[in-house]
This record gives structure tokens, C-alpha cells and sequence, in this order.
């Protein structure tokens, strides 16, 4: 008899043998081992029966009457006791456990007539006959049910789900063919077959519709009479739980709940932390609840959030925490932590407002306008328009959608950027040779410290998802990891380099790609690249400089020509497409160049120079953040370096943008694009400064620290362990609360209410066929813009660049009221809470200047007030000369004009150069080694195209340049 897996009828395949169909081994985890061995006789005298031979037995071996069957309480002793002794058993292995072994007694009927004598049975059939006493009596068949030892490592589990499962046999002798009484050495005859006998499962009971068939002797099912089938007890009540019993229920379903708290307190935390901070920050104000707008001070938002949201942060971070210190590696549950904690800090802004904050972005959803109502672009009116890609592409979107507010849009784009960002990221993180803990605490300290304020609806907050998504497919497609094969040199700068080239890479070889894989990410690589160029002016230089520092560390497989590929499409996009931009702003354009110590001052100390005391802790904490995730990046970069690895996809990541500085001031906010595209880098280190070690060598390994140098063990790596986990806890709850004073601390005037929006709209309302827009500035200067929710509609109607000189003093209203008369008809003074809050913060003007200002306004017997409400107010020229009329609106020029003489030749080598480069790099995916000599050929036209290319756009830029004059 041999044993097998369980089928759908309770028979286990492959034998003969009835399982219990009560008994599961899937919902325990265990499964059992089967040993299939006969009792032998306990007869004195051969050929004569003893009372115990002839009863059937209990499960705990003890005789009992024939005809009935095994109690419960039979069932519990035979589970409590060990495996029945027997002489000819199997020796069990070293693993198992007897204690764990429950035996079970089939009865067996004997053939009524007598076996052949074993001489007359072959001896192929005699060495297969299993010898079970007395023929004439009954027999009895014992199956042991061997759960798996115990004998395993402490806290795991004694099967792993996925592990095949084997179930290990006793040999047992397979048993005689049945034979009739006519023909002792012949088959049995289908109508002479006795009945099977039901047997009892594990717990005492008659297992029904079970049989044993195929026993010497035993007959079919079928021919079975009702009379021959032994009668079955009465089901026996189950017994009621005493109270004690039920107590003892409880506390073990406690007990158990606690065990596996790891499982589910995580949950629990953030989900209750998320409840916390929406009903503390969307509630009506009161006590520890509530956000009210009149208790925003120079900190920004924080001085007006509750108590409760703070708790609410904590309890979500440490809840990340107690997710990322378990065993196992739960990913989706630490994703939607992180996403919840983004929610908390990146989406406060919109929980907290009524119309969508930062009035930079209303201006850009005027230009989706503009491009959906006219399918055209216009760089005159404003430089953006010379890269409208972002523009287009939600121009697009939302007529095909049928969208015309977009407001909702506006309203969640900081917060759906962040988490956007988020997925590139991680990618990236899965390329580096890094633990679980620093990979996932990088990601949540990316979003601790992104406070930089471009996520908002712009092209940057756009462009800054594709330059993260450009880098993780370099990373993961194009990344190349390979030994230094070359000798250390003796001494000098040399030996260093040589050393730090030799340690482990901080990256992860690509191995198992397809040709056409690479190919497909190529094409979306360009596809990326494109994207940038035409929608921002600064990302495609951050994306060809980080291509490029992997070509020169050798960290990548694709080759010098994509460079060149990519600069000129820069190279040429500006030449060709900005001309509206440039034509008259050359030195706007290349002014900055190489001005760094000038741009750094610029970015740095002259923001914070004449600010309210209050609002200068705002920018220190912006700094200050700067500061400690430089320290916590070049800390962490130390410590993997004395563990032999170096991470130069890190290194580079964090220090090319850096090399901006060297372009130009960028409206004094260079230094913020720097910050912003430094920090997966930053971030990816400063998480080496507290998880440093590389990962387990193996997937069993529980400790996931594998250090490179054992001297550089000091102290208990368990007790570092909990040491660095606390300090990362407590320095993310520390970022946090500086996050919301760095990223909100501009709130007085970045938010925008109800009532600044209603007055644009005015505006908007009475532009018919022009109208402009004076705002207030404490310098007149080109770097000023308005603190208004401008340009959100008739963009090429209403004009945005006057400007009125104010002071100190609110009752100087002279050059206010002097450029509104000097202005065409229908020129309106914008006065609104947002341009006051900016003048207090920023330039130190007294707190009651805006209450002051509007009633010396109101006093003038020039100007007069045309609409008005809490939040702001509109004032125009009482009288003007008769006859004037409102001027039409300034045309605004295509983006083609003007050009030179070598364009067409220009545009025609820029087509040859990228398509021989790009033909050149598909053919290197193929191999280093691949058709050497096509590509030499390829390299002969690009390159002189190449030339032709450079010198066109050159020319332009002269040509044009010196046209237009100053």
C-alpha cells in the first residue's frame, strides 16, 4: 500500500487508505506522515483467538466490543499518547518527534475463506503477503499520522507556504489479492466481494462514505446489506464551556492578537494617524482642533495648526518605523505609509484652503487658456511660452476632457506630484546595494525635506518627475557595474582614486536584459528628454549632466554619442524655438555665466537680509535643512566608503546639479533647483549615515547587516541596530515639524483667498478690449512679480507688468496714484492682503500698513475705488481727458521670426547629425563588438553634420542678436 496527496472523494491518491475529511492539513500548516504497519497477533497458541484479538480495538490500543466505534475521548488519549509499539516498525528519524505521532486503527474483515497454505502461494506472493495472525480471525491495520518536528529554528515557521511539501512513508508489504471460496488460488468474483468496513477518523468518529477496499477478503461496497453494516452510535453533545473554560478562550485569542500585533498595529497606526490629522486640520477652529487663517504669523501655517496634528505626524512616522524594523520586507504596506505621510505634510495646504495657494500657479493655468483658445503660443507676451510642452499637453488634456475650471486641478497637483515623484524613486532605490532599511528610510526622508515649493502646477514640478524617471532607466536598463581590472598605482592622488575605483560598486549589475527592452527604453529616453526640453529651461541640463558623469565613471553601457545627441537638441530648441525669449535678452540669457560666488549670494544671504524676525527663522530653517542633509550625505558617503563600497551613482546624483551655480541667478532661485534635483542623491546617502551595511548575503539570513571589515565592529550590532533605528525616528519627526516651517512658512502671502480671486475675475469681466493691472513693489525692478492670483484668463487682453512704487510710510501715495494717471483707460490699482503680507514680511513695513494705506487711498480725490471687499480692493483714475479711448491689446509675434541666412542649411544638418547618432547608438546596443565598420561609417557623416550644426545655431544667436540691437 502506498500513500499520496488527498483527493476530493476523502481517499488519499495513490492508496486505499481514508483520511478524515475533517482533518486539514492546509489550515495548520502541518502535514501529517503516514505510516501504514499490521499489529500482530496477541493469540498464545497459533490458530487460537484471544478476546482481544477478536475485539475491535480503540484508539488508545485498549479493547473494545465489536460493532462499535472509537469516542471522542478515545480519540483525545490516542492523540495525547505516543506511536504503538511494534517490533517490526519503522526506527522513526532523528527529527521526529513521538509525541507528535496520533495512531489509527483500521479494522479489517477477514475472507470467510481459508487462505491458501503458504507453500502453495508463489514466492513472489508470499514475500508481499502481510501476516496478521489467525486467517480465520479479524485483523487489524495501524496508520500512524506523523506530524513534522518541532525541531525547527525558533520564531519560524515549521513549513513555509511555498515549500513543496513531502510526505514521508513507512515500507509496508503490500497485502494479498483477495480469493474465493471455489478457487482458493483465484481472484475474488465481483459477486462474491464482501463489504467494506467504515473506519474511524482521528477524532473517534465514523468517517461517512469512507472505505477500505481491496483487503484480503473484503468485499465491494455494493453488495452490502443494510443488515451486515455494524450500527453507528448516537451523536453525544458536545459539552458546554464552563465560564473558567470560556476566560481561558479569551485570554488565549488575546495572547494570540498580541503575538501577531507586528501584522496589524502598523495598520492600525497610520490609518488612525491619517483620521487624526484630517479632522485636526479640516474641523472648525477650536481647542487642539482646527486651523484658523487670522492666526497665521511670519512662522507661516504651523503657528495656526493644532496640537493634534502633530500628534497625528508622529504617530504616522513611527508607525513607518515599526513597519520597516520587521523581518520581512512589506512594501505596499511602507509605500502607503510613505504616501500617507506625504499626504500629511504636501497636502496640508490644500486640506486647509479654499482656492488653490501660490499665485504663480494661476498665471500658468492662463497660459493652458491661451493655448486651447488659440493653438498658439507666445513667447512675447511671457518667456514661458518659449517652452510650452507642460502648457500644451494639459491644453490638450482638458479640451478633450471638456474641463474649464481648473481649479480642482491646481488645488491637488502639489500633493499628486509628490506622489508621482515617489515611484521613479523607489525604482532608483531598487538599483543600489543597500538594505531594506536605508532603501525605504531614503524614500521617506525625500519626502521630509523636499520643501522646496515646486510641486505646484508648473513645468518644473512637470519635468522634475521625467528627470527622475530618465534617471532610474539609466540605472536599471543602461547601468554597467564592472571590476577594475587595472593595478592601484604606488602613491599619490592616483592611489587614491585607484582605491575608491577598486572597492565594491554601490550599484547593482543589470544582468538578463533583451536587446529589445533596451531599445524600447532608449526610444522613451529620447522620448523623455524631448519632453524636457520643450517645457523647461533648466531640467534638460540637469538630465545631459548626470548622462554624462556616468560616462566618465563608467557607469553606464551607452556610448559617448548620446551626449552630443542630447546637447544639441538643447543647443537647438533654444536657438530655433526661444527666439521670442532672447532676441532681446542676450545678456539676461548668458549674463550669469560663471558668476557663482554671486548666484550663491543671491539664493542665500540676500533672502533672508531684511525680513521680519519671525520670517528670517523660516529661511534659517530652509537652510538648515540644507545644512543637515549635507552633513547626514557626506556622513553616510564615510561610512560605506570604510566598508569598502563606493557609490558614485549617488555621488554624482548629488553633485552635478551643484554645477548650475555656474549658469545664472535664474531670478535668484537657482540655489532652489539645485536643492531640489540634489536631493535623491542627498537623500540616498544621508540613509547610509544611519544603515550602512549591505544586505544579507542570503534570503535567510534574519540579520540584515553584512559588514565588509570585522574591525570596523566595535560595539553589538543588535544594540547599534536599535540604536540607529531610534535616531532615524526621532530626525524624521525633528524633519517634519521643519518641513512645515520651511514648505508653509510663506503662507500669509503665498496663500491665496476667495476674495483676491474675485477681484482678478473683476478685472477679467471688464477687459474688453484691454485692460492692465498696477501691483505693488517696494523697488521697481524685473524680478518683482505680482502676489496676485494673476494672468488665470485673457492672457493676451490684460497686461500684468506695471508696477507702483510704495514706502514705508502708507500715506505716500504719490507714485501709486502718479502711474495710475500716467496709464491708458482702464488700468486698475490691485490692492490685496497677499502684497501687504509680502511688504511686512519682506521688507519690514509696519503691521497696520495695509489698513493705512487703503484709507489714504480712499481719501485721494484722484483715484477712486471700484470694487472692494475684506481681502482686497480695485481702484481707477477718476477722470480722464475726454475722448480717450481703451487702447487694443499688443499683437504678439509667432515664435518663428525672426531668422538668419544659414537656418534652412542649420536645420537640415541638425536632421542628418541626430539621425546618424541615434543609428549609432542602436547599433552599440547590439554589442561592443558589432558591426565596427558601419559604425565608423555612421561616425564619418555625423560628425561634420555635427559641425555644421554648432556653427548654424552660433550664427543665429549673432545674426539675430546683433539685428534686433539693444
Amino acid at each position: 500500500m502506498t500513500t499520496g496527496t488527498t483527493g476530493a472523494s476523502g481517499m488519499r491518491e495513490g492508496t486505499d487508505v481514508p483520511v478524515d475529511p475533517d482533518f486539514d492539513p492546509e489550515a495548520t500548516g502541518e502535514i501529517p506522515r503516514i505510516v501504514i504497519k499490521p499489529d500482530e497477533p496477541a493469540a498464545d497458541k497459533p490458530g487460537e483467538e484471544s478476546d482481544e484479538d477478536t475485539a475491535p480495538r480503540a484508539l488508545d490500543g485498549k479493547a473494545r466490543p465489536k460493532g462499535t466505534e472509537a469516542s471522542s475521548a478515545d480519540a483525545e488519549r490516542a492523540a495525547d499518547a505516543g506511536p504503538a509499539e511494534d517490533a517490526g516498525a519503522e526506527e522513526p528519524d532523528e527529527d521526529d518527534d513521538p509525541s507528535r505521532t496520533v495512531s489509527i486503527r483500521v479494522d479489517v474483515l477477514k475472507a470467510a475463506a481459508a487462505r491458501p497454505p503458504a507453500s502453495k502461494i508463489p514466492a513472489a506472493e508470499a514475500a508481499g503477503t502481510v501476516d496478521a495472525g489467525d486467517d480465520s480471525g479479524d485483523s487489524e491495520t495501524t496508520v500512524e499520522l506523523r506530524l513534522p518536528s518541532a525541531k525547527a529554528r525558533p520564531g519560524t515557521p515549521l513549513m513555509a507556504p511555498d515549500a513543496p511539501q513531502k510526505v514521508a512513508q513507512a515500507p509496508v508489504a503490500p497485502m494479498t489479492p483477495p480469493v474465493s471460496e471455489s478457487d482458493p488460488h483465484g481472484p475474488v468474483k465481483p459477486s462474491e466481494e464482501a463489504p467494506a468496513v467504515p473506519v474511524a477518523n482521528h477524532q473517534g468518529k465514523a468517517a461517512p462514505g469512507r472505505w477500505v477496499a481491496g483487503a484480503p477478503g473484503v468485499g465491494t461496497p455494493e453488495q452490502i446489506a443494510p443488515e451486515q453494516i455494524a450500527p453507528q452510535p448516537a451523536p453525544q453533545p458536545k459539552p458546554q464551556p464552563t465560564p473558567q473554560a470560556k476566560a481561558r478562550g479569551l485570554g488565549a485569542k488575546v495572547s494570540a492578537l498580541l503575538a501577531n500585533a507586528p501584522s496589524w498595529l502598523p495598520v492600525v497606526l497610520v490609518l488612525e494617524g491619517l483620521v487624526m490629522y484630517v479632522l485636526a486640520l479640516r474641523v472648525s477652529p477650536g481647542p487642539l482642533r482646527g486651523v484658523n487663517p487670522a492666526d497665521i504669523d511670519g512662522l507661516g501655517l504651523i503657528s495656526a495648526m493644532p496640537l493634534s496634528a502633530f500628534a497625528a505626524i508622529a504617530l504616522m512616522i513611527i508607525a513607518f518605523f515599526v513597519t520597516v524594523t520587521q523581518s520581512t520586507d512589506r512594501k505596499f504596506l511602507l509605500l502607503f505609509q510613505i504616501a500617507a505621510i506625504t499626504f500629511a505634510l504636501h497636502g496640508a495646504g490644500a486640506i486647509v484652503a479654499d482656492e488653490p495657494r501660490f499665485p504663480t500657479a494661476y498665471v500658468h493655468a492662463g497660459f493652458v487658456d491661451f493655448i486651447a483658445r488659440t493653438g498658439e503660443t507666445a513667447a512675447s507676451i511671457d518667456a514661458r511660452m518659449a517652452w510650452p510642452g507642460f502648457f500644451a499637453l494639459f491644453a490638450f488634456v482638458t479640451k478633450a476632457a471638456g474641463i474649464t475650471d481648473l481649479t480642482p486641478i491646481l488645488m491637488w497637483t502639489p500633493l499628486l506630484s509628490n506622489l508621482l515623484y515617489l515611484l521613479p524613486f523607489v525604482m532608483i532605490l531598487r538599483q543600489v546595494v543597500a538594505t531594506t532599511r536605508a532603501r525605504w528610510f531614503a524614500a521617506l526622508l525625500f519626502v521630509l525635506v523636499q520643501w522646496i515649493g515646486q510641486d505646484y502646477f508648473s513645468p518644473q514640478g512637470f519635468t522634475f518627475a521625467i528627470y527622475l524617471a530618465f534617471v532610474a532607466i539609466l540605472l536599471r536598463w543602461f547601468g554597467r557595474v564592472e571590476p577594475r581590472t587595472k593595478p592601484v598605482a604606488a602613491k599619490g592622488l592616483r592611489k587614491l582614486l585607484g582605491k575608491l575605483d577598486a572597492m565594491l560598486p554601490g550599484e547593482l549589475a543589470i544582468t538578463g536584459t533583451f536587446r529589445a527592452d533596451k531599445l524600447l527604453m532608449l526610444l522613451l529616453m529620447v522620448a523623455l528628454f524631448v519632453a524636457a526640453t520643450a517645457s523647461h529651461q533648466i531640467t534638460p541640463f540637469m538630465m545631459l549632466g548626470v548622462l554624462t558623469a556616468f560616462l566618465l565613471f563608467r557607469r553606464t553601457s551607452l556610448t559617448w554619442g548620446l551626449p552630443f545627441f542630447f546637447g544639441l537638441m538643447v543647443l537647438a530648441w533654444i536657438s530655433y524655438q526661444t527666439v521670442g525669449f532672447w532676441a532681446n535678452n542676450l545678456d539676461t540669457l548668458f549674463g550669469g555665466l560663471g558668476r557663482i560666488l554671486e548666484n550663491l549670494q543671491r539664493n542665500t544671504g540676500d533672502r533672508i537680509a531684511g525680513s521680519d524676525p519671525e520670517h528670517a527663522m523660516v529661511l534659517q530653517a530652509r537652510l538648515g535643512i540644507l545644512a543637515a542633509i549635507l552633513v547626514f550625505a557626506a556622513a553616510g558617503l564615510f561610512r560605506r566608503v570604510r566598508r569598502g563600497v563606493f557609490d558614485r551613482a549617488a555621488l554624482i546624483l548629488l553633485t552635478v546639479p551643484v554645477l548650475a551655480l555656474g549658469l545664472q541667478s535664474y531670478g535668484g532661485e537657482i540655489g532652489l533647483r539645485i536643492y531640489m534635483f540634489a536631493l535623491p542623491g542627498a537623500c540616498l546617502l544621508a540613509a547610509y549615515a544611519f544603515f550602512p551595511n549591505l544586505p544579507a548575503d542570503s534570503a535567510d539570513a534574519r540579520d540584515e547587516t553584512v559588514p565588509m571589515r570585522k574591525r570596523n565592529v566595535r560595539f553589538n550590532p543588535q544594540l547599534t541596530r536599535r540604536v540607529s533605528i531610534a535616531l532615524a525616528a526621532i530626525f524624521s519627526i525633528v524633519f517634519a515639524m521643519a518641513f512645515l516651517v520651511a514648505r508653509y512658512g510663506n503662507e500669509k502671502f503665498e496663500r491665496v483667498t476667495s476674495g483676491e480671486v474675485a477681484a482678478m475675475r473683476y478685472v477679467y469681466d471688464h477687459d474688453k478690449p484691454s485692460a492692465r493691472v498696477i501691483y505693488l513693489v517696494p523697488k521697481i525692478g524685473p524680478e518683482v512679480t505680482p502676489t496676485l492670483p494673476w494672468g488665470e484668463r485673457d492672457l493676451e487682453l490684460v497686461n500684468f507688468s506695471l508696477q507702483g512704487l510704495v514706502h514705508k510710510d502708507p500715506t505716500i501715495i504719490a507714485n501709486v496714484v502718479g502711474k495710475l494717471k500716467s496709464s491708458p483707460r482702464n488700468t486698475y490699482l490691485a490692492v490685496s492682503t497677499a502684497q501687504v503680507s509680502y511688504l511686512q514680511l519682506n521688507e519690514g513695513y509696519p503691521d497696520d500698513w495695509g489698513q493705512r494705506f487703503r484709507a489714504a487711498l480712499d481719501a485721494s480725490k484722484d483715484i477712486k475705488r471700484v470694487y472692494s471687499n475684506e481681502d482686497a480692493a480695485l481702484y481707477t483714475w477718476k477722470k480722464f481727458v475726454k475722448g480717450t479711448e481703451t487702447p487694443e491689446p499688443q499683437p504678439y509675434a509667432g515664435v518663428g521670426d525672426p531668422t538668419s541666412p544659414w537656418t534652412p542649411l542649420g536645420v537640415a544638418a541638425l536632421g542628418v547629425t541626430w539621425l546618424a547618432l541615434f543609428a549609432y547608438e542602436v547599433i552599440r546596443l547590439q554589442g561592443r563588438d558589432r558591426a565596427p565598420r558601419a559604425r565608423r561609417h555612421i561616425l564619418m557623416v555625423a560628425i561634420p553634420a555635427f559641425v555644421v550644426s554648432i556653427l548654424v545655431i552660433a550664427e543665429r544667436f549673432i545674426a539675430i542678436g546683433l539685428s534686433q540691437g539693444p
